[in-house]
């Protein structure tokens, strides 16, 4: 139960600076050209709630395992933020007037990433603090 909590802590610890750091600085005028008739004001219950999954879904479909090692954690991170955002982003397009096929490619790539990144620094922090106590 230990190992789980600082997991899911190491996980958001590096995911939530990660994407904030993207989506507010870094693809903010990209998403903005693309979509931005679209774009409202940030809903920050939603945005939570979205966190607060995802991280879950991260531990339990890629890093919950004690046994699970960094190289399983970038490939089947990478692989569950690729499908994950991958279908958002194909729902999006597909119903959607204003998506655009580059938001598609650059948010399923930065998600791809992020996820792998995410899953695989948050193990080895996790098995490094939990190495200490």
């Amino acid at each position: 139960m230990k190992r789980n909590v600082v997991l899911y802590l190491a996980t958001a610890l590096v995911m939530l600076p990660l994407d904030l750091l993207f989506l507010g600085f870094v693809a903010k005028s990209f998403f903005t050209s693309q979509v931005g008739e679209m774009l409202g004001t940030l809903r920050v219950a939603p945005a939570v709630m979205f966190y607060l999954l995802y991280i879950c879904g991260i531990i339990i479909f890629v890093t919950g395992r004690p046994a699970t090692t960094w190289q399983s954690a970038v490939l089947f991170g990478g692989l569950f933020g690729f499908f994950c955002y991958a279908t958002f982003e194909l729902t999006s397009m597909s119903l959607l007037k204003h998506w655009t096929w580059p938001v598609v490619f650059v948010d399923i790539a930065w998600g791809t990433f992020v996820t792998a990144a995410a899953a695989t620094i948050g193990l080895l922090l996790t098995n490094w603090i939990v190495s200490k106590i």
